[in-house]
């Protein structure tokens, strides 16, 4: 039963983290991304030859963008990636496959390089050129976008560095020489040529690792929602008074009476396609805070591996002390609530709970929960898909076993503004979209007063414990009195 590159390759976690290594999952991504950021700000001179290559590539774009109008195949060849699925790293909620970089993404690289960017690779403000300005005033290309850039830049570091651990410490038999396409950039040629390479290999794919101290979770330390809100100061920084002034009025006249957050922050885009030196301006804010980059990204990798980790590894174990939990050949609705069931279990009264847990503060991310369950599945011949959309919304997962037999699986924190919307419309519809009657609700609440709401609501809705629906106590206290706390909310 392996779930980690430390199960299937039989290295130990000593190993790994003595190399800095970061320990994927290779049953599902987990939700870290490389940050370019962290080669910037970096005292290894490695990393940051590694910015100088990405920078490098970058300014090969500008010039390109600036000699005209580039063919479809040449503009798919230097502008479009795919994602390097490999590093089972991101976002994707089943497996390890993405959407990489498509035409979106080329044409705002391409578009901004030959109008507002054109002083890319030679900026006076800050201390670097970096990669991330390209995407901070275009809505729908960010974190992942900037990690799946930089990835493809850097694939053949990643080789390098994965061969490496690997020779040292993989059986050779679990080894296998690869081609790996786009590997590197010829600039003589202005295309890209594969390497092979001597890497772990499993289910007819390679897999390359990553070190942990590029890695970061959430937001990369340059980012768009960041501008917004440090956008005062950001404007404050213009040393020239005019300048100041005409920058402040034009976004005052850009903001509606009373406006909402995405008034704001679109007044804020516009103002900075107005004025793009305020790019450069917020840019050189974050380089003079890049230590706290450096912290605040560690802090968020030891947190994922706390929770991603070493404690689903715990939860794995246990689940493995149950054999006949992996050979039930129930129908999905049996299977999908039983390991709900094993999973409420765990969490409420085998110390599970402190999966959501850090520094004594409850995590609450519906994301996180849902990623929990997948690793569930590893064991299972069900299809399990993620965010499944049949034309009327996306549910958090479907399990399907052949035409005839699925079931819905939807997650909800109790302190989601919308749970009684969500319980009262969103699952009946989800219902005839995917034609099927088997829905599982799922609903994790921290305290007793979310308890209280739930309670309130489903009572209202008159909805009732059992396989359609498992709710889960996060609570640190009252493990035992949890049913009794559940029958006086009840009466009251």
């Amino acid at each position: 039963m392996n779930v980690y590159f430390s199960d299937f390759f039989d290295v130990t976690m000593e190993n790994m983290e003595e190399y800095g290594a970061f320990n994927i999952s290779l049953i599902n991504d987990l939700p870290v991304f490389i940050d370019p950021f962290l080669f910037f700000n970096s005292d290894k001179k490695e990393y940051r030859n590694l910015h100088d290559d990405v920078i490098k590539y970058v300014t090969f774009l500008r010039d390109i963008s600036e000699e005209g109008v580039i063919s479809s195949g040449l503009l798919n060849h230097w502008f479009l990636f795919p994602e390097v699925k490999q590093n089972w790293l991101g976002f994707s909620r089943v497996g390890n496959g993405g959407s990489g970089l498509g035409k979106e993404f080329a044409s705002a690289l391409n578009s901004n390089l030959a109008t507002i960017f054109t002083n890319f690779g030679s900026e006076k403000i800050t201390k670097g050129s970096h990669l991330e300005k390209l995407c901070l005033i275009r809505d729908g290309v960010g974190r992942d976008s900037i990690s799946d850039f930089t990835t493809n830049i850097i694939k053949g570091f990643l080789c390098e560095y994965t061969q490496s651990f690997a020779l040292q410490h993989v059986d050779p038999i679990r080894l296998k020489k690869i081609s790996v396409p786009r590997a590197e950039f010829n600039y003589t040629t202005r295309g890209w040529v594969g390497k092979t390479y001597t890497l772990p290999y499993i289910d007819s794919d390679y897999v390359l690792l990553t070190p942990k101290d590029i890695l970061t979770k959430d937001e990369a330390w340059i980012n768009k929602t960041d501008i917004v809100g440090d956008f005062d100061a950001i404007i404050d920084s213009v040393p020239n008074d005019e300048l100041r002034g005409q920058i402040n009025d034009y976004f005052l006249r850009n903001i509606p009476p009373s406006p909402k957050k995405k008034e704001v922050s679109a007044a804020v885009s516009t103002t900075v396609r107005k004025y793009p030196e305020l790019i450069d301006r917020y840019i050189r804010l974050k380089e003079e805070n890049g230590d706290e980059a450096v912290s605040v990204s560690d802090q968020k990798i030891k947190e994922t591996e706390s929770i991603f980790i070493a404690q689903v590894a715990e939860l794995v174990r246990n689940l493995n002390k149950e054999s006949e939990f992996y050979n039930s050949k129930r129908d999905t609705l049996e299977e999908a609530y039983n390991r709900l069931i094993f999973l409420k279990q765990v969490l409420e009264n085998n110390d599970g709970y402190k999966l959501f847990y850090i520094k004594g503060e409850p995590v609450k991310r519906e994301a996180d929960l849902q990623l929990i369950f997948r690793l569930t599945w590893y064991a299972s011949d069900d299809d399990v898909n993620a965010e499944v959309n049949n034309g009327r919304g996306p549910v958090d997962y479907k399990i399907s076993r052949g035409s005839g037999d699925s079931t819905l699986v939807e997650f909800k924190l109790a302190s989601n503004s919308k749970l009684k919307q969500n319980l009262q419309n969103q699952v009946e519809v989800y219902k005839n979209a995917n034609a099927t009657k088997k829905t599982i609700k799922v609903i994790m609440y921290f305290s007793d007063s979310e308890l209280a709401k739930v309670l309130k609501i489903t009572n209202e809705l008159e909805i009732k414990e059992g396989k359609e629906l498992v709710l889960i106590d996060a609570r640190k206290t009252n493990k035992t009195s949890a049913s009794n706390a559940k029958q006086a909310i009840a009466v009251d």
